[in-house]
C-alpha cells in the first residue's frame, strides 16, 4: 500500500530559480552544450568503430568514455529542456527514480572508464613490450561488462531505499533533474539508512576510482623519470595529457557540486542550479574536445570522416 502511495507521486522540477522569466534565453547555451556533447562524442564513437587505424586498447576505451558521455547527457537532456522550453516541471516517482539511477550509474561508469584508462597509460609506459598480451580485445570486454554490473549494483540499492521513505510536505526538487540528496531532503522520515548507503556507493565507487587514478599516475610519473632520454620522456608524458585533462574535468565539478551542497548554504539558489546543471555536461562537452585536439590518431581520424562527408 504504502509503496502505491508513493509511486503515485508527482515531484516537480526547478529550472533557474529567480529567472524563470529568461528560461527561453538560458536554454540557448544548454541546447548548444547538448548538440556539442551528443555530436562530439557520436562521432568519436563512430571514428573508433569504422576506422581500423584505432582499434587499439586505448581507442576502445576512448570509445567507452564516449558511451558513458552520451548517457550522461541523455539521462538530463528531456528534462532540462523540457523546463526551460515549456515549464514541464512534473515528474512521477517512478520516473524520477529511473532518471536518477542512470545519471548515477553513467557518473559511476565514467569515473570506472577513467581509472581504466589510466591503468591503459600505465601499462603502455611501464611494460609496452607486453601491452597487446595483457590488455587483448577479450580483457577489453570483460572490463566493460565488469564496470556495468560495479555500478548497477553499487547503485541499486541506494536508489531502491527510496521507496520505503515517505514525502509529506513539499514535492519541489531543486535542480532540473532528479538528484539522490534533493529527493531524500523532501522525506519527512529517517533517512539516514540512506545517507549511509549513499555514502558508501559513492565511497566505494568514485572514491576509491580517484585514489587508484592518483596512484597510477605516481607510478606513471616514477616509470617516465626512469627513461634515460628526454625525448622519450615527453613523448610518454604526452600520451598521458588528454587523459589528466579528461580527469580534471570530470573530478574538478563534481567535487564542486558536493563542495556547494555541503557548505554554500548562503549562495544564491541560481548559483547551486547552474553549478548542478553544468556538472553533468562538462565532461561530455569537453572530452571529445580535448580528445581531437590533444591526440592525433582521433584529430586525423575525425577529419577523414568530416571530409568523406563532405565529398
Amino acid at each position: 500500500m504504502g509503496s502505491n502511495i508513493t509511486s503515485s507521486i508527482i515531484f516537480l522540477l526547478t529550472g533557474v530559480p529567480g529567472l524563470e522569466a529568461f528560461h527561453s534565453w538560458i536554454s540557448i547555451p544548454f541546447c548548444f552544450l547538448y548538440v556539442t556533447a551528443l555530436s562530439g562524442n557520436s562521432l568519436i564513437l563512430f571514428a573508433v568503430i569504422t576506422q581500423p587505424s584505432l582499434h587499439e586498447p586505448m581507442y576502445y576505451f576512448l570509445s567507452m568514455l564516449s558511451t558513458t558521455d552520451l548517457g550522461l547527457s541523455m539521462s538530463t537532456l528531456v528534462t532540462m529542456l523540457g523546463i526551460f522550453w515549456f515549464n514541464a516541471r512534473e515528474i512521477t516517482f517512478n520516473a524520477c527514480l529511473l532518471q536518477m539511477f542512470f545519471i548515477k550509474l553513467f557518473t559511476v561508469m565514467e569515473s570506472s572508464v577513467l581509472l581504466t584508462m589510466a591503468f591503459d597509460r600505465f601499462v603502455a609506459i611501464s611494460n609496452p613490450l607486453r601491452y597487446a598480451t595483457i590488455l587483448t580485445d577479450s580483457r577489453i570486454v570483460q572490463i566493460g561488462v565488469a564496470i556495468v554490473i560495479r555500478g548497477t549494483l553499487t547503485l541499486t540499492p541506494m536508489v531502491a531505499l527510496l521507496k520505503r521513505l515517505s514525502y509529506c510536505s513539499s514535492h519541489v526538487l531543486h535542480h532540473s533533474y532528479c538528484y539522490h540528496p534533493d529527493v531524500m531532503k523532501l522525506s519527512c522520515t529517517d533517512t539516514r539508512i540512506n545517507s549511509a548507503v549513499g555514502l558508501t556507493a559513492m565511497i566505494s565507487t568514485v572514491g576509491v576510482d580517484s585514489v587508484l587514478i592518483l596512484l597510477s599516475y605516481v607510478l606513471i610519473i616514477k616509470t617516465i623519470l626512469s627513461i634515460a632520454s628526454p625525448e622519450e620522456r615527453k613523448k610518454a608524458f604526452s600520451t598521458c595529457i588528454s587523459h589528466i585533462g579528461a580527469v580534471a574535468i570530470f573530478y574538478i565539478p563534481l567535487i564542486s557540486l558536493s563542495f556547494v551542497h555541503r557548505f554554500g548554504q548562503q549562495a544564491p539558489a541560481y548559483v547551486h542550479t547552474m553549478i548542478a546543471n553544468t556538472y553533468l555536461l562538462i565532461p561530455p562537452v569537453m572530452n571529445p574536445i580535448i580528445y581531437s585536439v590533444k591526440t592525433k590518431q582521433i584529430r586525423r581520424a575525425v577529419i577523414k570522416i568530416l571530409n568523406s562527408k563532405e565529398a
